[in-house]
């Protein structure tokens, strides 16, 4: 098929403001790790976006941060939330979504207005407290997890992938006999291995960057999570540098912004390797059930 003028200019157009989109995406990256290898001196001094990193390389940064036994505890908390928090999540979604899906449920509308109000309304965070303290999770992992362990929008999304399942399939398990579990475990599960794969990691990119609700229901500092450390190094400036032995002030001042760039890093490699291994399911995930007839 020939390309009019018109379809050439669209695709011009199309691929520069994607391009610019990518850099503008990709360019804060780029420049935060150009900063964490940087010599400290000159990061110090310099100003502007960085293209490539100032002075020979360095990693004494990524040393003092591995090193640094909040920052270790901040992680490790960190995966362990993440975790527990996306296998919750993802359990509770399919079991809702499921129960969704199925055209026989009864009051299926009223509970589907009923789960879609939660997103436009909630108690608030003073009523969410309350509840929190009177159930004695204050302070504790549960409070972090089970909260906001579920998301109406990823229940929604996968609803529509369950739906989208030809019914003859669950008709002929019931017919053999197969209960409700059995058909979820044995049939619906192995054929939404992408719907899966996109809601684990939705909720893996939602704990893994939570931090304001440990900081409201959480005081006990040895449970902060990565996240809430880097808020503290980042805006509050209380990196803990000062307390690394044999560093002056000056030393310790040099080092701060270096510092701070390295612990952005190795805060946001997780992700970035997580994600090239499941963006195949990406798109084909989320498009799953959004279209009918």
């Amino acid at each position: 098929m020939k390309r009019t003028f018109g379809d050439i200019v669209f695709s011009v157009i199309n691929t520069l403001i994607l391009l610019l989109v990518s850099l503008a995406c990709l360019l804060p990256i780029w420049h935060v790790f150009c900063s964490s290898v940087s010599q400290p001196l000159m990061l110090n001094a310099y100003r502007g976006v960085l293209t490539w990193p100032l002075g020979t390389w360095t990693f004494a940064g990524y040393n003092k941060v591995l090193h640094t036994s909040y920052i270790q505890q901040g992680y490790l908390n960190t995966l362990i939330y993440m975790v527990i928090g996306t296998a919750i999540g993802t359990v509770l979604t399919i079991l809702a979504a499921y129960g969704l899906s199925r055209q026989n449920l009864m009051f299926k509308k009223q509970i589907n207005f009923i789960i879609t109000f939660t997103m436009l309304f909630n108690g608030g965070l003073v009523p969410t407290y309350m509840v929190i303290r009177n159930f004695k999770m204050l302070d504790t992992i549960w409070a972090i997890v089970l909260p906001y362990c579920v998301s109406v929008f990823n229940i929604m999304i996968m609803r529509s992938s369950f739906e989208s399942i030809p019914s003859s399939l669950t008709e002929a398990a019931e017919i053999d006999g197969a209960g409700h579990l059995r058909i979820l475990t044995r049939i619906v599960l192995p054929v939404s291995k992408s719907i899966l794969a996109v809601i684990v990691l939705f909720y893996a990119v939602q704990h893994w960057n939570s931090w304001f609700h440990t900081a409201l229901y959480v005081k006990n500092r040895s449970m902060f999570p990565l996240q809430l450390w880097l808020r503290e190094i980042v805006i509050a400036e209380t990196s803990s540098v000062n307390e690394v032995d044999a560093l002056d002030t000056s030393a310790a001042n040099q080092i701060r912004t270096l510092f701070k760039y390295c612990v952005i890093m190795i805060s946001i490699i997780p992700m970035l390797v997580i994600y090239p291994f499941v963006q195949k399911y990406f798109v084909t995930g989320v498009m799953i059930g959004s279209v009918k007839g």
